[in-house]
Order: C-alpha cells, then sequence, then structure tokens
C-alpha cells in the first residue's frame, strides 16, 4: 500500500512543479479560458495589431469564432480582412522572404508562442516596451532586451521614458513616505490613449486569446481530466479493497 502512495505521489510531482514553475522578473498572468468576453476582445486586438506581420497558420477562422461564441457573419465582417475564407488557416499575406528582408527576420508565428514562452512572459513583454534611441525602432524592451519588434500599440498605451516596473511589487520610500513603483511607468515618453490599468487589461486579453491559440481544447482537456481523476479515485477504492482481500490470509 506505501508502495502505491509512493508512486501515486511520483507521478504528481512534475505537474506541480509545472504549475510552480515561471520566469523570474515577471508580472504574473492568469489565463481564464472560460472568460469568452476577454477571448473576443483579445482575438480583436490579435486581429487589428499583431495580423499585420505575424501569422498563425495553425489555427483556423472557423475554429476560433466557433469556440469562442462569434457568428460567422459578424467573424467575417469584423475580423478577416484580406480573401481568406472562413474555413482557412490563419496565415498573412506578407511573404516571408520580404518579412526577413525588411525586418532582419520575419516575424515568428504566434499560434504556439504562448506554450513556448508561458502567460507570465507574454503579458509581460507586451507592456514592457520603453524609448530607446539607439535602437532602429527607437524603442526597447525590459522583458526582451534589444527587441526588434516596433511598440505597435504605442498610441493606445504609451511609451515609457525608462525601463517601466516589470517583476516589482511597490515599495514605501522611507524617507518621504511615498509609494513607489506603483505606476508601471515613472515618466512618459509618449502618454497612450488608455489609462495604464486599461491597457494592461488589452494586454491580460491578448495574452488569454494567446494562451487559447496555443491549445484550444484546453478547456475540454481540463473537464475531462476531472472525470478521469473521479474514475481513478473511485477505482483505488475498489484496488485497495481487492488487494486486502488477496493478502488477508498471508502472514
Amino acid at each position: 500500500m506505501k508502495q502505491l502512495l509512493t508512486v501515486i505521489l511520483a507521478m504528481c510531482m512534475p505537474v506541480v512543479a509545472s504549475a510552480a514553475g515561471g520566469g523570474g522578473h515577471l508580472d504574473s498572468m492568469e489565463p481564464d479560458l472560460s472568460d469568452q468576453a476577454s477571448l473576443q476582445r483579445g482575438a480583436q486586438i490579435f486581429t487589428n495589431y499583431c495580423m499585420g506581420c505575424h501569422s498563425a497558420e495553425y489555427s483556423r477562422y472557423k475554429r476560433v469564432a466557433k469556440d469562442l461564441g462569434i457568428p460567422k457573419e459578424l467573424y467575417e465582417q469584423n475580423l478577416i480582412f484580406t480573401d481568406a475564407r472562413f474555413g482557412e488557416l490563419m496565415n498573412i499575406a506578407m511573404p516571408e522572404e520580404q518579412a526577413a528582408s525588411w525586418f532582419g527576420t520575419a516575424p515568428p508565428d504566434l499560434t504556439l508562442t504562448a506554450r513556448v514562452n508561458g502567460p507570465d512572459w507574454l503579458y509581460s513583454y507586451l507592456r514592457a516596451f520603453y524609448k530607446d534611441e539607439s535602437r532602429p525602432h527607437g524603442v526597447n524592451n525590459a522583458v526582451f532586451d534589444n527587441v526588434g519588434m516596433p511598440h505597435v500599440m504605442v498610441n493606445q498605451g504609451g511609451l515609457c521614458a525608462e525601463p517601466p516596473h516589470i517583476g516589482q511589487e511597490p515599495e514605501v520610500d522611507p524617507s518621504t513616505g511615498e509609494v513607489v513603483g506603483d505606476d508601471i511607468c515613472d515618466d512618459w515618453a509618449i502618454e497612450g490613449s488608455m489609462e495604464p490599468k486599461e491597457f494592461d487589461r488589452a494586454m491580460y486579453d491578448l495574452t488569454n486569446f494567446l494562451v487559447y491559440l496555443g491549445e484550444p481544447a484546453l478547456m475540454d482537456r481540463k473537464r475531462i481530466g476531472v472525470y478521469v481523476l473521479i474514475f481513478i479515485g473511485v477505482f483505488f477504492i475498489f484496488a485497495y479493497l481487492l488487494n486486502r482481500e488477496y493478502w488477508k490470509d498471508i502472514h
């Protein structure tokens, strides 16, 4: 019996370790794929601001619309800006060779970026741009140093004059009693049309959508997983009772 419990605990340890893992100096972001409104807003941001350069070639418009509860006509009118058909993959018109020539390297496909980098990294990266005149696009990123991507949502989110406070908890200055690091930027090079908290929410929605995009069946897998665990729990009771019956006469 002790050996069986040891095996079960050993099987659970990698899952716990994976759930507890995460990069340092990042802001925490907990995805919620049950929040359909958040996913719809994220899809809108992704289509309007990301798909000019980045594809999602392992996903289909039709599947996204179905999962997010967006009617076909509404999706085609507002979230497909090319002549692509509703059932096609989410590719972009920009040729990879030309993109590499223009940007130095072709912008990566974003279908699996949340699975590769993790939601904390993505959420922090999207909010970590700051002014840096030494860079080709005039911006750098506190999470991804020497980033080659421009800050495409600068008009909405603004641009920090210095590296923003990412992964830092607000502190109280003992000399003045003022809260330091409560705002993401100490000074703004460009002020956006959104309030900082509003922009944070928009980047949460975008990250939430990218997490969904990386594994559309995640919610179904979690739901099925609950039933599997219940089955294993019930089966364990019968296995234990049967084991005790087999060994009760052996001393």
